[in-house]
């Protein structure tokens, strides 16, 4: 781990679920929560960059992978009770972090696409919440973490479908803030902004997008997974152990 970047002893040994951890913004969340010495285990569809996270990680790494569709929802619930039991024990934090930003035109749409991408980018967050919600009860407490995105606060156009379930987020989070809170869950929203992952730079990283970047941003660095993982990281330890119902915005300022 980089010395210059927290190290949270409340992490070392909770049991982390993250949806959508093999590749992108959620293997930098597997990666930095197995560097604190948590238990992670993690849903994916991509087998291969599972595997491949899953072998970069320090030998005698507590590091679990069920593959599913997120969309399936008693797969899900299969696929996280698999991951507890290779665990040994229920989950501490939840880090629901999957999801498709897909572009597409308002006359592309028809009604089974956008239920599609709401069950690809918002119906499974209360989902996964609601299986691993009496773990954290019987725990004492606990942590969720939903991931948002920056971009329907910017009004950005070209993918309707994907800014309404993002939008969505926040009435499902502050629900779950106000129903687990008796129990001491707490329930957040991280938005990431533009986040230069692999597919980011595959897709979309044009010369002219990268100077719109630059320019809209207070802080005009690149952004990374590692800057969102920190944040999350911050958000399941006990240093927030107050801190519910709550929005951060990761995007260097664009916002």
């Amino acid at each position: 781990m980089d010395g210059r970047f927290a190290i949270y002893p409340s992490l070392e040994g909770r049991r982390v679920l993250v949806t959508g951890g093999a590749s992108g913004i959620g293997a930098g969340i597997v990666e930095h929560f197995v560097a604190q010495g948590a238990h992670v285990g993690f849903l994916d569809l991509d087998e291969t960059s599972a595997t491949d996270l899953i072998a970069r990680q320090p030998a005698g790494s507590a590091v679990h992978f069920e593959k599913v569709d997120l969309r399936d929802i008693p797969a899900v619930r299969a696929a996280i009770a698999g991951l507890r039991e290779k665990l040994g024990g229920g989950f501490h934090v939840l880090v629901n972090n999957a999801a498709r930003d897909d572009r597409h035109s308002i006359d592309d749409v028809t009604p089974e696409y956008w239920d599609d991408r709401m069950a690809t980018n918002l119906r499974h967050q209360f989902f996964c919440a609601q299986a691993v919600k009496d773990d954290m009860i019987a725990a004492g407490g606990g942590s969720i973490i939903n991931m948002s995105s920056n971009s329907f606060l910017m009004a950005q156009g070209g993918f309707a479908a994907y800014t309404s379930a993002k939008s969505g987020v926040i009435g499902l989070t502050r629900s779950l803030a106000r129903d687990l809170g008796p129990h001491h869950i707490r329930a957040n929203i991280v938005f990431p902004g533009w986040i230069i992952t692999q597919r980011q730079q595959d897709l979309w990283m044009t010369p002219e997008a990268e100077a719109k970047r630059a320019a809209g941003q207070c802080i005009p660095d690149r952004l990374f997974e590692a800057d969102v993982a920190r944040m999350v990281l911050w958000l399941a330890a006990d240093d927030s152990r107050l801190v519910t119902a709550r929005e951060f915005i990761v995007d260097g300022g664009w916002y």
